[in-house]
């Protein structure tokens, strides 16, 4: 049985404790490695190994930290089938998924910010004659990273890079459910020759080594990506400790059809924001609303081509779907879908969990299930369920559609589909969520502001606002 280690001062150790966390391969629905249940002495280790490398690494200029991260860029690259076979194990994604999306997007991630930092200015405002300010951004010390098991190593290093290259030394937890390449992570970091205690990456529990995080008085900063409630949880321990944070959390994104759309465009798309990574991607968008004169036809074409998809081995290319992370969340999944039965809804396709034959026989897996019937203000319309459920609703006015869609707690995505160049400004405008996408969906650029409105989060990440948040601020004046 494999174990996995902590990453703590530069070595791969095991937990103080010396216990154990089983981590299960979902497809198969079998333990496969063992996980670090680490506990606060490992954080104690860890922020004292960030605290030590703290001095030397953030006097280090940009362009010499950013060596290091650009070398762990092109060993993840390196390393793609082997993080990509890793990734699939630990979460159930396709292993062409995580090859195309995943592992490229953590390279990215490293190389983005690498070179962002390289280019990274602060203001200066001058007084007429009497004086000039000027804004001086210094490295905070340690932070502390807590990352989701849903894109586990794509989102890990979205918040450890920019941390790193601004200045600041890593107390990193990945989801204890999918910890394996967060670990071969350390691995490369040891080959790239990062310093010591720069980087500590620590396994565990959340309410044990992620508490320990949240509470420790030597973590000035918490940047967060997970769930609301977890996220309302770690709000509620820092905010008195006075540590900054930044919080990434859940979705309930709409998808807006209008009837001048491009129609094949959408719906190929649509099936991609509903199912990509068995929907369990904080930007997927699960309510779809269709503009009532194209309702009949796109239900009919999206159910027949949802039932298309193939859901199985995540090794197979050929299948669209894998597993989904945990017998439990494959559980709430499924309860979700009961739930919408019981609110009066109709499953038009899936709606139940999928047998798969051969050496994925036990694993975890549901068949991607589109419902419709149901009003927008229902449990299932309005509570995050993360997974391969989509419900369908018709609509007759823009002003019907925005109070639909602005109607949920979250405000993170929303996607919009039509010609009318006039209309997709005005409901961009009053669409309650941080990121709209117009006729596309999931097409990033790192140097936008990344986040949510309401209770999708605080603060944004991405870009200068990743290096500007793990950055203090401080303002100079001189008088002339």
């Amino acid at each position: 049985m494999f174990q996995i280690q902590n990453y703590i001062n530069g070595k791969l150790v095991d937990p103080v404790g010396h216990t154990c966390i089983d981590n299960y391969n979902p497809a198969i629905g079998e333990v496969y490695s063992r996980t670090p249940d680490s506990d606060e002495r490992d954080i104690e280790a860890a922020v004292e190994a960030a605290t030590g490398a703290f001095p030397d690494w953030s006097t280090k200029p940009a362009q010499e930290r950013a060596r290091y991260l650009l070398r762990i860029s092109d060993l993840i690259e390196d390393n793609l089938d082997r993080l990509a076979q890793a990734e699939s194990a630990d979460n159930g994604k396709p292993v062409s998924l995580a090859r195309s999306v995943d592992i490229p997007r953590a390279a990215s991630n490293f190389r983005f910010f690498a070179t962002a930092i390289q280019h990274f200015a602060s203001e200066a405002h001058a007084m007429e004659d009497t004086a000039i300010n000027y804004t001086l951004r210094h490295p905070i010390g340690v932070v502390g990273c807590i990352s989701p098991w849903n894109l586990p190593l794509y989102l890990f290093t979205w918040k450890i890079a920019p941390a790193l290259a601004a200045g600041n030394c890593v107390v990193g937890k990945p989801s204890e459910i999918t910890p394996m390449t967060a670990y071969l992570l350390s691995e490369l970091c040891i080959e790239a020759g990062l310093p010591d205690g720069v980087l500590n990456i620590v396994h565990g529990l959340g309410q044990k080594t992620g508490s320990a995080i949240s509470t420790h008085p030597g973590i000035p900063v918490i940047s967060f990506t997970g769930g609301t409630r977890t996220g309302a949880t770690i709000a509620a321990t820092a905010a008195p400790l006075f540590k900054k944070l930044s919080l990434e959390l859940g979705g309930k994104n709409p998808n807006i059809v209008f009837a001048d759309c491009r129609y094949e465009e959408m719906l190929q798309t649509s099936l991609l924001s509903s199912f990509s990574n068995q929907g369990e991607i904080c930007l997927c968008g699960s309510r779809i609303f269709i503009e009532r004169s194209l309702y009949e036809t796109f239900r009919n074409d999206f159910v027949e081509q949802s039932k298309q998809l193939t859901v199985g081995d995540p090794l197979s290319d050929t299948n669209r779907l894998g597993a989904v992370v945990s017998k439990p969340h494959m559980d709430k999944i499924l309860s979700y879908i009961e739930l919408a039965r019981e609110e009066g809804g109709t499953i038009l396709c899936g709606g139940r969990q999928v047998q798969v034959e051969g050496r994925c026989r036990d694993g975890w897996f549901v068949a991607p299930t589109v419902i419709e019937g149901l009003s927008h203000t229902c449990r299932t319309n309005q509570e995050e369920i993360f997974g391969p459920v989509v419900t369908l609703i018709p609509f007759d006015t823009e002003e019907e559609v925005v109070a639909y869609a602005n109607s949920t707690p979250y405000g993170l995505a929303a996607s919009l589909w039509t010609e009318n160049l006039t209309r997709a400004h005005r409901m961009a405008g009053r669409l309650q969520s941080g990121i709209i996408w117009i006729n596309c969906w999931m097409l990033r650029d790192l140097r936008t502001p990344f986040g949510g409105m309401k209770q999708s989060g605080v603060g944004r990440e991405g870009g200068f606002e990743a290096l500007r948040f793990f950055t203090e601020p401080k303002n100079v004046c001189i008088k002339m």
